[in-house]
Order: structure tokens, then sequence, then C-alpha cells
């Protein structure tokens, strides 16, 4: 039903899509005002990425588990948090996720708009999230509150705001895994709470000795921190693209799960919420007509690369044909490890909201509102259900 058509363009002038889309047809590769390389096209960044002993991930002073780390000790950790990202070990959780998300699209109004970011995607990923972790529901609406504040500081580059709810984000996550840490409180809690996925990382090992505590606020923070923004903007990019698309609506209703998967990936490709990751160089490289000396900041600009021109045309909607360049959820040793997880979790809602609505509409006189740079997707996304 896609085949190559060609796909309007949603964008403003000055979101991020066009700015990278602008500059990659220049070069493709720039130094930024911080004197940090950004690569731009989709060859480049797919070499970078799968070449992680030029190109290292250990690029934060802070903890991060398991993307910012190299080598052998990222693949230690890599094979344990595998473990519950699994098929397996998603499977079981797949009920839970679609009672959240039925739950959650019957009761949007019809009718009255509403902004598919928060109304949907914010509430629909910190509900579903808690119900995989495990975490009791009073925790729900002070993440709620995380997102917007983390995604209002990302869009201000308030660099101490960031900070703050850096903190903030780890305290609460301090506050949950604390009864699984104290013995006395541990013995407290019900089984089902003592089977939940936090409750079993708390007493993961590694190398030989316990996960300590700064290990786990960073497993859990990688899960959590950025997928629940994340998910948050995918929905948006979504629903936005269904809103301009109405044709389309039925035809993902119809989808099965694997063409519906299909279908949101290349969503995201055209219209990718995911920026960028950081890199540096482990010792000289040259990139094209660059030479980058060892300890070169690097980005790699996934939302350029998934529209350049080269490898899918301008923007060409086929999900068959670019799933495997598509590089969404990144390549490489450094793959998202909740890929499974976040499609899973998107297809679910989509299938649910589809069946609760026979269309999708964009409000009348308000306009889709984007993130600023750096962040992709939407901010805003009004939409009239009916």
């Amino acid at each position: 039903m896609f085949g190559d058509s060609k796909i309007k363009a949603l964008y403003a002038e000055d979101d991020q899509r066009s700015l990278t889309d602008k500059r990659r047809r220049q070069q493709g590769i720039i130094k930024n005002e911080a004197g940090e390389w950004v690569l731009l096209r989709h060859a480049d960044v797919k070499s970078a990425a799968l070449d992680d002993a030029t190109f290292s991930s250990h690029v934060s002073r802070f903890l991060q588990i398991p993307n910012g780390l190299d080598g052998a000790e990222h693949d230690q950790y890599r094979a344990l948090i595998n473990r519950y990202l699994s098929q397996d070990a998603i499977t079981p959780y797949v009920p839970l996720f679609q009672k959240v998300a039925t739950e959650l699209v019957s009761g949007l109004p019809k009718g009255e708009v509403i902004n598919a970011v928060t109304d949907i995607g914010t509430v629909f990923a910190v509900r579903a999230q808690c119900q995989w972790l495990g975490w009791p529901a009073e925790v729900e609406p002070i993440l709620v509150q995380w997102v917007n504040d983390n995604h209002q500081a990302s869009r201000l580059k308030d660099h101490a705001k960031l900070a703050t709810v850096a903190q903030d984000f780890n305290e609460i996550i301090r506050s949950v895994i604390a009864p699984f840490r104290n013995a006395d409180s541990a013995a407290s809690h019900n089984k089902a709470n003592k089977d939940s996925v936090t409750a079993q990382l708390c007493r993961e090992q590694i190398k030989g000795r316990p996960l300590n505590e700064a290990e786990i606020v960073s497993i859990l923070r990688n899960w959590t921190g950025g997928d629940l923004g994340s998910m948050a903007l995918c929905v948006g990019v979504v629903v936005a693209y269904l809103a301009h698309h109405p044709k389309q609506l039925q035809h993902c209703a119809n989808a099965s799960d694997a063409e519906l998967e299909a279908i949101i990936d290349e969503i995201l490709r055209l219209d990718n919420p995911f920026p960028s990751n950081r890199r540096i160089t482990k010792c000289p490289v040259t990139l094209g007509e660059h030479q980058l000396p060892e300890g070169a900041k690097v980005h790699l600009d996934w939302i350029s690369a998934n529209r350049d021109e080269a490898v899918f045309g301008k923007d060409i909607f086929d999900p068959v044909k670019h799933a495997a360049d598509n590089l969404v959820y990144g390549i490489g040793r450094h793959v998202c490890p909740g890929r499974l997880l976040a499609t899973w979790q998107l297809r679910i809602l989509i299938q649910a909201l589809l069946a609760h609505v026979e269309a999708i509409t964009p409000a009348p006189n308000e306009l889709f509102e984007r993130q600023l740079p750096p962040l992709g997707g939407y901010s805003r996304v009004p939409v009239i259900l009916s």
C-alpha cells in the first residue's frame, strides 16, 4: 500500500530534521560551535557505530550502564541486562501492557483537543514501565512531572535545571529500590514485589559480587529516565503521522503485529525522536577529508542518517525496503538494549488507540509544535479523536 509513494513534509523550517537535511546536502561531516564533529550521512554514522574499537562510548563522567562502557566490560553488563529484555522475558508482561493501553485510550475524550505527546505518550510510558518494573502506583504522577520537567529543561538548554532533574530522578530510583536493598524492609514486601523486575535486579551479581547501588541506579535510569521521554516523543510522532495521513489509519488498524511494527519503525525513521549519540575517538582517524585526532568528540546524528537520500530517497515511505538500513535504535554492539520492549509497547498502544477511534484529526487552528534542537519529535501534537 505504501510502496515508494512520497509523503508530505510536516516539519517547520527550523526543526532538527530540516536543519540536518540542509547541512547533509552540503557536507557529510561538520564541526559544531563546541568543537565536536557531527556525522550526518548514513554511511559515516553506520561505520562509526560499528567501529567501537575506534569510537569509544565512554564519553560521560557519570556511570552509564551499559552503553557508556566499552569492550569486555560492556559485554558483561549487556549480557546481564539482555536477560530482562529478551522475548521470553518480556512476553509475560504483554497482557499488562495491553491492559494499560486499553484503560488509557478508553478514557481519552472524543471531540476534544488533546496533546498526544503528554496526554497519551507520557502517561502510557510511565504506566507501562511501572507495570514492567513493579514500581508502586504512587510513583506515577512523580514520573509524569519529571518527564515534563526534563523535556522543558532540554528545550531551554538549561544545564543547571538538567542537572537538578537528573539528580531528582536518581532520588526517585533510590526510593524505589531501598526496600529491596534493606533486609528488614524486603521481608515485609509481598511475593509479587519480590518477584518484580526491580527486585530481581537488586539481587543480581556482576563479576562475582552483588550489583552496587550506583550500578542498579544507572541501569534503572537507562531503562526509565531515557525511555520515558523517548516513548512519549515516539507516540507523538506516530500519532502526528496518522493525523496527517488518514487513508493509512485503516490500513494500520488491520495490519498484523509484524506489519504494524515495521510501519511504526518507518514513521520513526523519517521523523526520528532520538537525535544522536556521542562517541570519542581512541586514536587518530580519517573521515573523508577530515583528520580527527585522538580524543575528538563525535556525534552520530541518527536523525540525519535516517533521512539520507543516498540510502532512502527523499521522503520515501517504504517499511519493507528500508528496514535493513533503519537506524532508529542504533546499530552494532551498542544498539538499544530495549528495542524489543519499546517496539512492543508502541505497537500495543497504537493498536489500542486504533481500536478505540475511527479518526484522528489535527485540531483546527492549532499548530503541531516541534521540539527544539537538540531534541527530536514534537512537544505538542494537538489532535481530536472521533
